[in-house]
């Protein structure tokens, strides 16, 4: 199940950690936010090292649709009823910047970099997508609706984000990677102040990052509450139309698009870690109807994490954590979100300002409607009396038998049938019997 980015991409290859180490920073994570902060950081004249479990860009990074774009979903007319007009034109400006930010970097690079336009359409419900708009508007964004898409679906319309972006995230990753300081096959076994316990040695930092996808501290921040995550699909498609664009579904049930390299990115089938969803046969099914002659070239999956808000969680990783950060919660839209973490993140290392901030704060409220049902589910999950059971909290583990793993309805953990650890935020390499 190697996505195409796997595919056709040749990243560097960096040793594992084999003694003690000292640095400024420490970043531990090597996808694309990881990187990203470690990059920056490392421009900004700040001693930093990045150490990754296996290798760089082997966890979500790798299975992404990797769209560069503000545009997610119709978020933006909630975030004004959420958070007010001037919150939500910030989240709309971090992400415009990070995409600008792609656009200055990719220049001269060698990673399928395209400027193309993101829309998001609906079946059946007009007066959303009307609403964005007007929402859209009060923030001073140029988008537009439009009443026809190339896609074989009957839709009411659709809103119209121009000048976003696409490109091929392992690429990207290679080029930004190759000079930084990573040692790769060196998993993290403890933190403390100050320090990381590591496989390889134990590194001394006066300041560390944690990006790894869930956030691998329970006794701080409340993550394992604040957060759940989400499994997507993806098909490779030969064969299929150039739809000219990015597309997604207003609902979180539909289909999303994009072409890559004459292949045709056709995604949906997404479900709650550990719950039913339609995953691959949904899209066969799809394809089967509309592009009778495309061939599958590859197919994938992803997992994201969901924050209560819509809107990250970067900064400090706790209230009580001074010199201990965390990027996570991106929502599905790791490509703008991981810029915006590396740019608030390398500002907060620095003692710099940064507008987003209180934004991307971890510490904001959790007083929202998503906490009764992430709570809800983790005690269903204690109290079910099957095993096996996740070591991360106990929660009883579902079996998924498209992808042939042991999947937690509470927190996002995935298993191997043989027991081994796919996803995190458990740590330990076997569930329990």
């Amino acid at each position: 199940m190697d996505s195409i980015w796997t595919q056709t991409a040749q990243l560097p290859d960096f040793a594992p950690l084999r003694s003690d180490l000292n640095t400024d920073v420490l970043v531990i994570g090597g996808g694309l936010a990881g990187v990203l902060c470690a990059y920056k950081l490392s421009r900004a004249g700040v001693d930093c090292a990045l150490v990754e479990a296996d290798r760089i860009g082997g966890g979500n990074t790798k299975n992404t649709t990797a769209k560069i774009t503000s545009q997610h979903g119709l978020i933006y007319d909630k975030l004004i009823r959420e958070f007010g007009v001037e919150r939500s034109r910030l989240y709309l400006e971090a992400n415009q910047k990070a995409l600008e930010e792609y656009r200055v970097l990719c220049q001269g690079m060698d990673c399928g970099f395209e400027e193309e336009e993101a829309f998001v359409y609906s079946l059946d419900k007009r007066w959303k997508l009307e609403r964005e708009l007007r929402a859209l508007d009060r923030l001073g964004f140029s988008a537009e609706l439009v009443e026809q898409i190339p896609l074989p679906l009957p839709v009411a319309g659709a809103v119209k984000f121009p000048r976003q972006a696409q490109f091929h995230p392992l690429k990207f990753l290679a080029a930004i990677s190759k000079d930084l300081r990573i040692f790769e096959h060196t998993k993290v076994l403890e933190l403390a102040p100050g320090k990381a316990v590591t496989n390889g040695g134990t590194v001394s930092a006066d300041r560390i990052i944690v990006a790894t996808h869930f956030p691998l501290l329970n006794k701080h921040g409340g993550y394992f509450l604040k957060l759940y995550q989400h499994r997507s699909y993806v098909l490779a498609l030969d064969n299929a139309p150039d739809v000219h664009g990015m597309y997604l579904d207003e609902d979180e049930k539909g289909l999303s698009f994009r072409n890559c390299g004459g292949l045709l990115l056709l995604g949906g089938g997404s479900h709650r870690t550990g719950k039913q969803g339609g995953n691959w046969r949904e899209l066969e099914r799809f394809a089967g109807r509309h592009y009778p002659d495309a061939r599958e070239k590859a197919r994938w999956a992803a997992q994201d994490c969901m924050t209560l808000d819509g809107v990250p969680y970067i900064g400090p990783y706790s209230r009580g954590s001074s010199r201990l950060y965390v990027a996570t919660g991106f929502n599905k839209w790791g490509m703008t979100s991981s810029m915006a973490a590396a740019d608030v993140l390398t500002d907060l290392v620095l003692g710099r300002k940064n507008p987003y901030t209180e934004l991307f704060s971890p510490s904001r409220t959790v007083l929202r409607l998503q906490l009764a049902a992430n709570a809800l589910e983790s005690a269903l999950g204690l109290l079910t009396p099957t095993a096996p059971r996740c070591p991360h909290m106990g929660c009883a583990l579902k079996y998924n038998a498209a992808e042939h793993s042991w999947d937690c309805p509470c927190h996002g953990s995935r298993f191997g049938e043989d027991g081994s650890l796919i996803d995190n935020p458990a740590t330990d390499d076997k569930y329990d019997l």
